[in-house]
């Protein structure tokens, strides 16, 4: 079971803003207990989410302050998931931790419910995985390896929900959708692995 959840997007005033406060809403109207936190890759610490974003959360009940944090040792440490909005903050992450190779995902990935794409997922994920400890023991990569992560990629959906930064309402909701539509994933998969 995961019990504390770090959503991550780069400034931490849109995206991850809205999926931490719209995850403790559901999480909390389900009866899921967890914590849940969010970060950026390139915040500022203490600077306010986007109006958009705030009146979103507001409109759906979602009363919490957030602000924005930076993406620091301490919380990828804190966190038993960790959840980016796209690819590249996936990948920003594991460059800059390592460690986190086992726990961090894009939302869209970790909530897929299609078995076979999830299944494509596993295997993509289990063989990063293997690449990242090579890399990290300074081994070689062989061409091989680096074909057999082109054709895992080839054809997989994609997995990043779009950035509504200067955007109007409209760009923001539409983002706020998706991202709920994930999270209502999300809580469903937790729930199978949640022992209570």
């Amino acid at each position: 079971m995961y019990e504390r959840i770090l959503f991550v997007c780069t400034g931490n005033t849109c995206r991850s803003p809205m999926a931490e406060g719209l995850f403790r809403k559901l999480a909390e109207r389900e009866g899921l207990s967890c914590e849940v936190r969010s970060a950026g890759v390139s915040a500022w610490d203490g600077s306010p989410i986007s109006k958009h974003s705030a009146d979103i959360l507001q409109g759906r009940g979602v009363l919490d302050r957030i602000s924005s944090s930076a993406v620091t040792d301490q919380t990828v440490s804190w966190a038993d998931l960790i959840l980016t909005m796209t690819t590249g903050h996936k990948e920003t992450l594991i460059r800059r931790y390592p460690e986190t190779v086992e726990k961090v995902y894009t939302l869209k990935e970790f909530a897929e419910d299609d078995p076979s794409v999830a299944e494509a997922i596993a295997e993509r994920q289990r063989l990063h995985s293997e690449l990242q400890i090579k890399r990290a023991l300074g081994e070689r990569i062989t061409e091989e390896e680096l074909r057999q992560v082109r054709q895992l990629d080839f054809g997989m959906p994609g997995f990043d929900i779009v950035d509504p930064y200067g955007g109007d309402r409209a760009t923001y909701e539409k983002s706020a959708a998706e991202i709920e539509a994930y999270l209502i994933k999300l809580i469903r998969k937790l729930r199978q692995t949640d022992p209570n």
